[in-house]
């Protein structure tokens, strides 16, 4: 009895493995309408509509706890951005542009008499590897590059991000 529940604990371990990269590998063939960041859990998810069609792992900014407030502050910016352009030849590895910071961004940061700093992106890796640091960006979302390529392919310009705490 009990050899028999390891085997179907096996077994259905193995089954969930595969069905998971199995959907991995296959190409996104619908269009992405919106992307979801939780920073909590650090996820990031692309969505048609409200189905999930893929979910990444990922790495924020060096001092992630909270909203952005200006250049410098190692944080993610919280809010409702978009997708605002795609740089093929970034420093990380290929990366889309979010429009971080919009009127509210300069004006909290102006209040605080500092700049809100800009350049927020979602990209890969660079060539010195990270992987034993979870955040190290200077405020952007990383992920890893054979996931980067997937999403720079399927994501167009235009599309909006929600990045949540």
């Amino acid at each position: 009895m009990k050899l028999k529940l390891i085997l179907i604990t096996v077994t259905f371990t193995f089954l969930s493995a595969l069905s998971s990269w199995a959907n991995n590998i296959a190409a996104i063939n619908q269009p992405i309408t919106s992307i979801v960041v939780k920073k909590s859990d650090r996820k990031m998810y692309l969505f048609n509509g409200e189905k999930v069609l893929r979910r990444y792992r990922i790495g924020l900014g060096f001092s992630p706890k909270g909203d952005k407030k200006f250049e410098g502050d190692g944080k993610t910016p919280e809010g409702k951005y978009y997708i605002d352009r795609k740089n093929p030849n970034s420093q990380y590895y290929l990366s889309l542009g979010i429009s971080y910071p919009n009127e509210t961004d300069r004006r909290d940061a102006a209040k605080l008499g500092k700049s809100p700093g800009g350049d927020i992106f979602i990209h890969g890796r660079d060539k010195s590897p990270k992987w034993w640091k979870r955040d190290w960006t200077f405020g952007c979302i990383a992920i890893r590059n054979h996931e980067m390529d997937e999403i720079y392919r399927a994501v167009d310009i235009g599309t909006p991000i929600f990045i949540l705490p």
